[in-house]
């Protein structure tokens, strides 16, 4: 089948036919008819097969030129790069029409986006947040949206951006059309298409998770520490002429970069926390061959299209077994070869263990200067823990129950025995009896106040009453955990105020004031009129 065949306009297949491009995929050949006669879709395909191309050929070709410009069609996609991408394809296949484009995402000013806006905008391609946030200003209003495309949806879910999606969803009308694609079709991705679609046309031209058959897949053991070595001896081979390194952590990558130049390999780094400027100049480097190597995380380098990737590298392996089928997939694009080498330590071994399952075979060998002897798992030690959860639950409540019981044996001891024997358990127990300990150690000098008001007749009869009283609050307050008697505490500390108030004082009479400015200005007139 040829894209003359897909019943596009003349304007959209000249542009085609100017980018290269001469036969659909197979994720065109069947998405592009259905999108045509109005229909839902869901749409799962291997990354690098053209998915971009199978909702934007349908979604030019079906829009009208309008003079107001109202925004028509919009596309919500994860990542900043990813939208910026989306962006160029629908300027380059819709060159030769009369539609505006607009692209708004986080990490750039607010002052262009919103110019280009003003200016009226047919199809829009956003990030999730800078969106919500256009909206809320009143810069953006979907009452008009004829399409909606949720691309790389996995990805959506992964980055909690599904309430945004809904909320979004809420200020469309009714009637529209929407497209969902994406990598991986997990259970969760399922039932939002079950949400948002209805009956949808389901295009899979590719089992679920797999990578293109025309990757070679490595796996090289080695120790954490001596990656950056394996990685520097693989880029220094002829073959290797355009890598794309992946790392877990954004911190991770600047850190490779570092130890890259070391071995006199320029790199470059793109993640979260570099600047919408510094990533997209990036790239374009990547892009012009100015630099052949970048390092990147998940989320920055998901669905970027960049040719002529020889190799993929996994400096670290992911936490999701399906960011695999993603980070692979960034080579061997439009039916090309490429390899993906992934470098695993003893610390991720439970992760090879859920990629391979879900695989469904073993990665090959490759052996390296620095390759070391692991053994695969059988079992990950989550699913493990899964399994023993059960079981480890009983013991747990057996336990609890009984520290339980112990607390309340000693509280009904320390009522029942007083505060001697409470005394010496305290040295043992935990900060809450000791607050408790404090408690009833409180109880004996309340009583000695009581006694003092309702006892003293004169003045010895009171003096007697509180020295009476005087130890069993020295008892207390020893029993109470201090260490030291703080009724002698209290009674030092007045002692040493009223010292130091009679000190002041005295020092106060003994100074002799000097008389003020005007006071010596006049005893100096009088001496004068004297003489």
């Amino acid at each position: 089948m040829k894209f003359e065949d897909l019943a596009l306009k003349e304007p959209i297949l000249t542009a085609i036919k100017k980018a290269g491009y001469t036969e659909p995929s197979p994720i065109q050949e069947q998405a592009i008819p259905e999108i045509l006669a109005g229909r839902d879709l869901i749409g799962c395909a291997q990354t690098g097969t053209g998915k971009t191309a199978a909702f934007a050929l349908p979604i030019l070709n079906s829009l009208e030129v309008n003079k107001k410009h109202m925004i028509r069609a919009l596309i919500l996609t994860p990542t900043r790069e990813l939208a910026v991408q989306i962006f160029e394809n629908f300027k380059m296949y819709g060159r030769y029409l009369k539609l505006r484009d607009c692209c708004v995402y986080g990490g750039a000013p607010m002052g262009a986006q919103k110019a280009a806006l003003r200016q009226g905008c047919d199809i829009l391609t956003a990030t999730p947040g800078r969106l919500n946030d256009l909206m809320e200003h009143g810069f953006i209003h979907l009452d008009d949206i004829e399409i909606f495309v949720l691309d790389e949806a996995d990805c959506m879910l992964d980055m909690g951006f599904i309430n945004d999606v809904r909320r979004i969803v809420a200020k469309m009308p009714e009637k529209h059309q929407t497209l969902m694609f994406s990598a991986t079709m997990p259970k969760e991705i399922e039932n939002l298409a079950k949400e948002l679609l209805k009956d949808p046309a389901d295009v899979r031209v590719a089992p679920q998770a797999s990578p293109a058959d025309t990757v070679e897949q490595y796996l090289i053991f080695t120790e954490k520490s001596n990656k950056k070595n394996v990685l520097a001896d693989i880029l220094h081979q002829n073959d290797v002429t355009k890598s794309l390194v992946f790392t877990r952590t954004k911190v991770g990558a600047d850190r490779l970069v570092k130890k890259l130049k070391e071995f006199d390999i320029e790199a470059l780094a793109i993640h979260g926390d570099k600047t919408q400027g510094q990533r997209q100049n990036a790239l374009q480097r990547f892009r012009t061959g100015q630099v052949n190597v970048l390092v990147a995380t998940d989320v920055a380098a998901r669905g970027i299209d960049i040719p002529k990737i020889s190799h993929v590298f996994n400096y670290d392996l992911p936490e999701e077994p399906e960011s695999y089928i993603h980070r692979i997939g960034r080579t061997a694009r439009a039916g090309k070869t490429g390899t993906a080498i992934s470098l695993c330590c003893s610390d991720e071994l439970d992760r090879l263990h859920d990629i391979e399952k879900l695989l469904k075979h073993e990665i090959a060998m490759m052996q390296s200067a620095y390759s070391i002897e692991l053994e695969r798992k059988k079992q990950s030690s989550s699913a493990a823990k899964k399994r023993s959860g059960s079981r480890r639950k009983p013991e747990h409540s057996k336990s609890s129950e009984m520290k339980k019981i112990s607390k309340q044996k000693t509280v009904h001891t320390n009522k029942a025995e007083g505060t001697s024997e409470h005394a010496s358990k305290t040295k043992s127990v935990s900060p809450s009896h000791f607050k408790a300990s404090q408690g009833h150690c409180k109880k004996p000098l309340l009583k000695h106040k009581n006694n003092k008001k309702k006892e003293t007749g004169t003045d010895t009869g009171g003096r007697k009453n509180s020295q009476k009283q005087l130890p069993s609050a020295r008892t207390a307050a020893k029993h109470s955990g201090f260490g030291r008697n703080t009724e002698e505490k209290r009674v030092q500390k007045k002692h040493d105020t009223a010292n130091k108030a009679e000190h002041s004082s005295s020092r106060s009479r003994n100074k002799k004031t000097r008389p003020g400015k005007n006071a010596r200005k006049r005893m100096r007139e009088q001496i004068n009129n004297k003489s």
